[in-house]
C-alpha cells in the first residue's frame, strides 16, 4: 500500500505520526512510504533519517494526499486540507469528531475512510491508541498546574508539594482513568494532597490498593465535586466518554466557591471540555481567567513534549497501521474488533454512534458497511 506521513499544521503541533523506525517496519512489510518534507523536525527527526529508513520525501501535503492510499496524521485534518482528501482514501489519525460538526460534515462530504485513533477499543474496554497520549497529558496536567500556581504566573503563590512545616496544596482529579491516574501519581509524587474521583466502584477499589497514601480515591457525585473544588488549589478534569462530548462537571457557579488563583486544567478539551467555562487554548497562549480562576485548556498538551509523545504514539499506532496497510481497512476491521471500533465515517456514512448522536445525524451500523 502507498502510505503518506503528513506534517502537522495545527497551531503549535510539533509531533509527527510516525518515527523513522516505524517507517522502516512499514517498508519491511512491503509498503511504500511518502513523508512530507520536514514532517519530523519538530520531534527532532530529520528528512535524512526518513530517507535512510526507506521512505521518499514529498515537498507538499498535496503531493502526499494525491499519491497515497492511506494518509496518517496526529491531529485531525485542518480546513485547508479537506479538499485534498480523496474519496475512498483511508485517513488514520486522532479525529475527536464529537467536538467538531464542521470536521464531521467535511469528512462525510469527502467520502473518506476515517479511522480514529481515539475510538479503537480492546476487548477489555481500554483505548490502546489514546492511552499513551493520555499518560503524557495526565502527567503534564499537574506539571502545568504547579507552574501556574506560581505567583509570577498569576497563581496563588503556592508550592504544590509544600515544605516541612507548611501544608502542601490540594489537588482534585475528576476521573480515575488513564489521564486521572497519571495525574494523581504525578501530584502525589510532588507531595500534594490528592483526591481522585470516579463513578466506578471497582475502579475505586483498585485505585485504593495501588495509589500512594496521600491519594484518596472517592466516589464522584455532583455534591462531592462541589465540596472538594471549594478547597482545591488545582483541579484536573480527566473525564472521557468514548467518542462523545465530555460532560460539564464544573459549572460557572462553582467557580465562585473556589479560591482566587486556583488552577483548573481541562484535559478533556479535545472532546469539548468538562468545565462549563472551558475554551480551547494553545501552547503559545495557554491560560485565561474566569472569575479569578486560572483555566489551562490546551487542546494538544502532548505536543509540548513532541519527542516523547511521537515515540510513545508510534509504539501504539504502528501495529494498527501495519494491519491497515497489509489487509486494507475492511479485512482488518472484520478480523479485529478493536479496529472495527475505530471506523467513524465510511463512504459518507457515520458509523460510530456517539458521533451521530452528538449532532443528531443519521447513524449507519459499521457492520452494514462491512457487508
Amino acid at each position: 500500500m502507498k502510505v503518506g506521513i503528513l506534517k502537522e499544521i495545527k497551531v503549535e503541533e510539533s509531533r509527527v505520526c510516525m518515527t523513522p523506525a516505524g517507517v522502516e517496519v512499514m517498508v519491511h512489510n512491503g509498503h511504500q512510504i511518502l513523508v512530507e518534507k520536514d514532517a519530523g523536525l519538530g520531534s527532532k527527526f530529520s528528512n535524512e533519517e526518513y530517507l535512510a529508513a526507506g521512505a521518499r520525501i514529498a515537498d507538499t501535503a498535496a503531493e502526499v494526499y494525491e499519491w497515497s492510499d492511506m494518509v496518517m496524521h496526529v491531529k485531525e485534518p485542518q480546513p485547508l486540507e479537506y479538499e485534498l482528501i480523496k474519496e475512498g482514501q483511508i485517513v488514520f489519525t486522532y479525529f475527536h469528531f464529537a467536538a467538531s460538526e464542521e470536521l464531521t460534515r467535511a469528512m462525510i462530504a469527502r467520502k473518506a475512510i476515517c479511522v480514529a485513533y481515539e475510538t479503537i477499543t480492546d476487548s477489555d474496554g481500554s483505548l490502546p491508541l489514546l492511552t499513551p497520549m493520555s499518560e503524557v497529558a495526565g502527567r503534564m496536567a499537574v506539571q502545568q498546574a504547579a507552574k501556574y500556581l506560581e505567583r509570577a504566573q498569576g497563581g496563588r503563590g503556592l508550592l504544590l508539594g509544600g515544605v516541612p512545616g507548611v501544608d502542601p496544596g490540594t489537588v482534585v482529579v475528576i476521573g480515575g482513568g488513564v489521564v486521572g491516574t497519571h495525574a494523581a501519581q504525578m501530584a502525589c509524587g510532588l507531595g500534594a494532597k490528592v483526591y481522585l474521583l470516579d463513578t466506578n466502584l471497582s475502579r475505586l477499589r483498585y485505585l485504593s490498593e495501588v495509589m500512594p497514601k496521600n491519594c484518596v480515591p472517592l466516589m464522584s457525585s455532583p455534591s462531592k465535586v462541589r465540596e472538594l473544588v471549594a478547597h482545591a488549589d488545582a483541579v484536573i478534569g480527566a473525564v472521557l466518554l468514548h467518542g462523545a462530548k465530555a460532560p460539564k462537571l464544573i459549572t460557572r457557579e462553582m467557580l465562585g466557591t473556589m479560591k482566587p488563583g486556583t488552577v483548573i486544567v481541562d484535559v478533556a478539551i479535545d472532546q469539548g471540555g468538562c468545565f462549563e467555562t472551558s475554551r480551547a487554548t494553545t501552547h503559545n497562549d495557554p491560560i485565561y481567567e474566569v472569575d479569578g480562576i486560572i483555566h489551562y485548556c490546551v487542546a494538544n498538551m502532548p505536543g509540548a513534549v513532541p519527542l516523547t509523545s511521537t515515540m510513545a504514539l508510534t509504539n501504539a499506532t504502528l501495529p494498527y497501521a501495519v494491519s491497515l496497510a497489509n489487509k486494507g481497512w475492511k479485512k482488518s476491521a472484520m478480523e479485529n474488533p478493536a479496529m472495527k471500533e475505530g471506523l467513524n465515517i465510511i463512504d459518507g456514512k457515520i458509523t460510530y454512534r456517539s458521533v451521530a448522536e452528538a449532532f443528531e445525524m443519521e447513524h449507519t451500523p459499521v457492520d452494514d458497511m462491512l457487508g
